[in-house]
């Protein structure tokens, strides 16, 4: 294995060190794991609530203490990558996952799976956007745009991972309050050492002492900013309904109990995703963005059909057509973003993506769980159909007036 042909600090030829190649498929595996750990107690859900007594906002507040965390250290520490080094931040962010997932390994109770929420958003606010640049930088050169499909898939990968691991294992394996996060503790700590192997810095990190900065963006590239910001927004805010209530949704619409089963369901949103982003790195992110919008507007009244109609195979075609829409929208928007953002400022500009995005995923998670509780589920989700089309309309407005300024 060669290493990577880029500056490399003083102790590093101590160790092996990855090329260009493991590098970047590293840093898909980071974006892989942020998300499975993301996702890993959907499944679990139910579980939670039956064995603690919880009620909808309960759960949804743990799925909601995850993104209020990610957010804080996003505006902390959002420009931290690009002085001290992906490596080095995707460590720390690493690092604080596997403190969250063996909290909820060991949970002998809620208060332990909050806690264990916290350290999930902060190892994925500290992971997430150095790895989504580091994709980008240690790309193949000339093929940098196919970091974001590739980045991407591994975050579909890791969701579908999350339900089909975390439900078999709940649902025919003993231990199924913990036995899942063990296996999945395993998983980051070998992630954990490809990251340790991966070169200390890289060519496109800023010079300079680190301090706390508030996010900020180029003023060159802002409207493109804002198109990528609502894209990846709404995807994220659509995942929230199938991440905080899809089990929900699944067990008590469609009229299954089947954990594995309703993790199966789930991964179709996942598959989808993945195979729309790898599909989709033949096209331009201009034309996957507003393709994008306009399939979630459609895929939303194929979410209101299948409640209503109590229908399974309904359920399984909007599952399929919303996850393709998540990988059309958040893969544009990554690729909008990730190659026309400056390369010293790289991992600010893409933080200040995921800020915006994290920050109305926690506010619709958690309104969805206070509305789900007070006035039934079929209305919270009426409540997200409308939240969710708004987005996407917003995303067709950014994008049309991106297009004309180029045109002009």
């Amino acid at each position: 294995m060669t290493t990577l042909d880029l500056p490399v600090a003083a102790g590093s030829r101590s160790r092996r060190v990855l090329g260009r190649r493991g590098s970047f498929w590293t840093a898909a595996a980071v974006a892989g794991i942020s998300l499975w750990t993301s996702a890993a107690p959907t499944t679990s859900y139910p579980l939670y609530a039956k064995t603690w007594h919880l009620t909808p906002t309960a759960t949804t507040a743990i799925f909601a203490v995850y993104p209020v965390v990610l957010v804080a250290f996003l505006l902390l520490f959002g420009q931290l990558s690009d002085f001290i080094g992906r490596r080095a931040t995707m460590l720390y962010g690493v690092g604080a996952m596997l403190v969250g997932v063996l909290l909820f390994a060991l949970a002998p109770s809620v208060a332990w799976v909050y806690a264990g929420r916290a350290f999930m958003g902060a190892g994925v606010g500290l992971a997430l956007t150095p790895a989504t640049a580091a994709a980008v930088e240690f790309s193949a050169r000339g093929k940098t745009d196919r970091a974001a499909p590739i980045t991407t898939a591994a975050t579909a990968a890791g969701l579908a991972l999350a339900t089909i691991v975390g439900g078999g294992l709940i649902e025919y394996a003993p231990a199924p309050l913990h036995l899942d996060f063990w296996v999945l503790l395993a998983v980051v700590a070998g992630v954990f050492a490809a990251v340790w192997a991966m070169p200390r810095h890289t060519k496109d990190e800023a010079q300079g002492r680190w301090r706390p900065r508030r996010v900020t963006v180029a003023k060159g590239i802002r409207l493109l900013y804002l198109a990528a910001a609502l894209a990846v927004t709404a995807a994220y805010a659509f995942g929230s309904v199938f991440l905080a209530l899809g089990a929900q949704i699944v067990r008590d619409l469609v009229g299954t109990g089947n954990i594995f089963v309703i993790g199966l369901l789930l991964a179709i949103f996942s598959v989808a995703t993945g195979t729309t982003a790898i599909i989709g790195r033949r096209f331009p992110a201009r034309r996957l963005v507003p393709l994008g919008a306009v399939l979630t507007i459609v895929d939303l009244g194929l979410l209101e059909v299948a409640a209503t109609a109590h229908s399974l195979p309904f359920f399984v075609a909007t599952t399929a057509a919303g996850g393709t829409a998540y990988g059309l929208l958040f893969s544009g928007g990554l690729g909008l973003i990730g190659t026309h953002a400056p390369a010293h400022h790289r991992g600010a500009t893409v933080s200040a993506v995921y800020l915006v995005a994290y920050i109305l995923q926690g506010a619709a998670a958690l309104a969805l769980g206070v509305v789900a509780t007070a006035a039934g589920l079929s209305t919270a989700l009426l409540l997200g159909v409308t939240v969710i089309g708004t987005l996407a309309l917003l995303v067709l407005a950014a994008t049309f007036a991106l297009t004309r300024k180029e045109v002009a």
